[in-house]
């Protein structure tokens, strides 16, 4: 049962976004499928709440709360609506004109266009079209074409063996542009990726764990990979297959003291050693991957709540994108982040691992 109680207060003017009272209700009474996303309203007779653009009958409005999500509905106390589904994602109306733009920058790395050139081609206005785009995707048009043109770099240093080549086919007018954008995206100098590594090589062990084989591998840098597996085999062939060109080579005893600090994560236990990273990553990967380190152990986040964390409150799909693609099993902790129905969602290492690292990580008396 709804407990009114709940709901006085503070909660009778809750907050949610920079939307005010008057133009929340206004979009409710529209049935303002624009302002999706941006909140909800609850019905303080029903115990419902709602997305704007929902079909039902419209409340009165002195029965009527706004919160800024579903979570904080809920945390008062409301159940979602079975007709509307305000837990569902939110179809951006401008997704389709986005993802055009992001096909049109990708077949055209070699080109420059400026915002101006974008926002025409997208019939948008520059600021419109800029919201929009880091609204869907999660970054600006610039950063996409970076991002674009690095993926398309590390797919040529696989295949070439001159630096030059790959920038150049990668649409890059100079290797000091390349090399300006390479150590936050890549991690580590484009010559160095085509090396395998920061540095000459890239050491790797592996031991058994409580949820199978771990491996733990890493450049002079920091660790570049944490897998999970079920064989040594697969393991070490998914780093070779990451770092195809590079010096790689088993050393059980130097990557000890790192080891034993990725296994007590894998255990549940408090992280008593602070461990490098030497990873590769987009700006929006990063942003999120630092979010992820903010959860506390025996605590998850859903990918909504991360993405209005980071920001970008409707790249969710991002989001999941970016966990899905966490390189570092357990050291960065992507497994805290779950669906926002408390549905464990995916994960790259399997779903029961996931759930074992949650379980793990809670204290005792809620195990």
């Amino acid at each position: 049962m709804l407990n009114m109680n709940r709901i006085s207060g503070k909660h009778r003017n809750a907050q949610y976004g920079r939307l005010s009272p008057a133009l929340a209700w206004r979009a409710v009474l529209a049935h303002d499928a624009r302002s999706d996303g941006a909140f909800v309203y609850a019905v303080r007779s029903t115990g419902i709440y709602c997305r704007p653009s929902c079909p039902s009958r419209r409340p009165r409005r002195n029965l009527t709360v706004f919160f800024s999500g579903p979570d904080a509905a809920e945390r008062a106390g409301f159940r979602a609506c079975r007709r509307c589904h305000p837990r569902g994602l939110v179809a951006d109306p401008l997704a389709s004109r986005i993802e055009q733009l992001c096909r049109f920058i990708e077949a055209r790395l070699d080109e420059k266009f400026t915002l101006a050139d974008l926002s025409t081609r997208a019939g948008l206005s520059p600021f419109r079209l800029l919201r929009a785009f880091q609204r869907i995707t999660g970054i600006t048009p610039r950063q996409y074409a970076a991002a674009c043109r690095l993926r398309a770099v590390k797919s040529g240093l696989r295949k070439e063996n001159n630096v030059t080549f790959a920038l150049y086919d990668a649409g890059y007018s100079s290797s000091s542009r390349l090399y300006e954008h390479a150590p936050a995206h890549l991690g580590m100098t484009p010559a160095t990726y085509q090396r395998g590594g920061s540095g000459t090589s890239i050491r790797y062990t592996t031991m058994e764990s409580p949820l199978g084989r771990l491996l733990v591998a890493a450049t002079p840098r920091g660790i570049c990979m944490v897998s999970l597996g079920d064989s040594d085999s697969r393991l070490e062939a998914a780093l070779k297959h990451e770092f195809p060109v590079a010096e790689i080579r088993r050393d059980s005893n130097g990557l000890q003291p790192w080891l034993r600090a990725v296994l007590s994560r894998v255990e549940g236990k408090r992280p008593s050693v602070h461990l490098p990273l030497d990873v590769q990553a987009t700006s929006f990967q990063r942003r999120v991957w630092q979010e992820l380190f903010s959860i506390p152990r025996g605590t998850t986040r859903s990918y909504s709540e991360v993405a209005r964390a980071v920001g970008q409150p409707r790249a969710v799909r991002a989001v999941a994108r970016a966990c899905a693609t966490n390189p570092a099993a357990v050291v960065i902790p992507c497994h805290r982040v779950v669906r926002a129905d408390s549905a464990l969602g995916g994960y790259r290492w399997g779903l029961k691992r996931k759930a074992a690292l949650l379980r793990a990580e809670r204290p005792p008396e809620h195990v």
